[in-house]
Formats: C-alpha cells, structure tokens, sequence
C-alpha cells in the first residue's frame, strides 16, 4: 500500500524487497527504494504518502543522490503501446499506434500518474468504456496524466472535467489534452485546494502553472453536476472526499471509485 501512495505522490518508481538475507531471520521488515525527480520535497512526498494510507508513523528512511541519467529516455524505453481491450489502445507520443481504426488515446505522462499500464487505469477505462454512450458530462476527480477525460471525449462524452490537486498533473493532461486535439471546451481542467493536507496550494503551484492560461485553475463550483464521476486515487482520500465526490453526481449519475486494494475491502464495506 505505501508502495503505491509514493507513487501517487511523486515517485518515479519503487520496488520492494523484503531482505531475506537480514540478520534477524524473524525480522517483518519490508524495503522500499524508491526512485524520485530531483524536484521533488522527498520530505513532503513520504509525509503524505504515509498519511493517505493511514500509517501512524513515518517510516525510516535515508535518501541518496543517484547518478545523472537521462530518466525520460529511460521512462520512454519502458512505456510501449498498450492495449486496454480490442479496439481501444494507449500510445505513447513517440510511438506508432498498432492498430489506426483502433480508438487510440496519446499520451505523454510526464510525472502525472495514468499510463494505462496500471490496474485501476484499466478498470476505469473499461467503465468509462461502458458508461458513455454519448452527449454526457464526465468528471475525473484526480485527473493524473488526463487519460481518462481524453478517453470520455473519445468515447463520445459531450464534456470532460478534470481536477487535480497537483499542478504538474494539470500541466501533463493539458499537454496530453493537445496531442490528442481537444481543447479547453472539451476538456476543462481544474487546479484544486487539497482538501486531505493542510499546506497552501499557492506553494505548489509557482512556476508550473504558468502556461496553463488556456485552462481554468479554480475550484469547480458546488452547483456543477455530471453524469459519470470516476474517482481514481487512493482509500484514505476516498473515505475523507466521499461526501465531496458524490456532491458533484446528477441524480441517477454513475460515481466510479478506485484505487483500492482487494485486501482493503473488508474494512471499506464496514464504514
């Protein structure tokens, strides 16, 4: 579980290793390494991945300067064309799609979580997929990378509204909005407050945001409803954004939720 929120808060990747080779053969410990951007508050990345799982302490942890290396070429060279299902494919923007008739979503993911190679990507896609038959509002609360709006449009929703609480996410799905031709009309994309974390958004946002002009950075307003809503994050902001999440549901609307674990069932069905 803390593997997937360092992720979700800024991780390029992670792997983990439970050591068998420790020294105490009863030891439970469990190893992350984790790779992240030069950019990133480390700090501020482990803080809030531990608290979005719920952890009542902030694990150990040391972090070291790796060596210089081009990271987008390596990320290139490990993200290929995916096929979500028979005719719906994610492309990678210096890819060729494999199939042209095919629906082909383009994406570049940058640092914003959504390359259709996850799990939860997946299943929303296919939702997404079946709950669209045309003309409807669509909100992606936590929007990522934008693959899933992108995928609303394709699919024939008449709009597409993303959120995200992390701007270098808003900058990723206006970039991926683009590569695949929808404009702000379309596909209108929202800066948020966060609403789990007490730090001011104004200090995330300086110096990413600044070429976003052509989408909105604002709260979306209580009073918008939608016909589909797909939450995709994490079960701690889902249990605390419930209410919010639902708020902005038509009534007869579809709510999405995911981004949990099949361990953490149970106890989601006993709140």
């Amino acid at each position: 579980m803390f593997s997937e929120a360092l992720l979700c808060f800024g991780a390029s990747s992670t792997s983990v290793d439970e050591h068998d080779n420790d020294a105490d053969e009863n030891s439970d410990k469990i190893y992350i390494d984790s790779i992240f951007p030069e950019c990133k508050d480390v700090d501020e990345c482990i803080l809030n991945a531990a608290n979005s799982i719920g952890l009542k302490e902030i694990p150990c942890y040391e972090v070291k300067m790796g060596e210089q290396c081009n990271w987008i070429k390596k990320a290139q060279e490990s993200f290929h064309p995916v096929e979500v299902t028979k005719g719906l494919w994610i492309v990678p923007e210096w890819s060729t799609p494999p199939d042209v008739q095919a629906t082909n979503i383009i994406l570049n993911p940058g640092l914003a979580f959504g390359t259709g190679e996850h799990a939860t990507t997946k299943l929303c896609l296919l939702l997404l997929q079946s709950l669209i038959k045309g003309g409807e509002l669509f909100l992606d609360y936590g929007t990522g990378s934008g693959i899933l709006g992108i995928a609303a449009i394709k699919f024939g929703a008449a709009m597409s509204v993303g959120v995200d609480i992390d701007p270098q996410a808003i900058k990723s799905a206006h970039q991926n909005a683009a590569l695949n031709n929808i404009g702000p009309k379309k596909m209108k994309l929202h800066l948020v407050p966060d609403r789990t974390f007490p730090a001011s958004m104004n200090e995330r946002v300086d110096g990413i945001v600044e070429d976003l002009s052509s989408h909105e950075i604002r709260g979306i307003s209580e009073t918008e409803k939608y016909d589909v809503v797909i939450a995709n994050i994490l079960l701690n902001p889902l249990l605390q954004l419930a209410d919010h999440i639902v708020s902005y549901a038509k009534p007869g609307a579809v709510v999405g939720i995911s981004g949990i674990l099949s361990e953490q069932v149970t106890s989601l069905l006993g709140c």
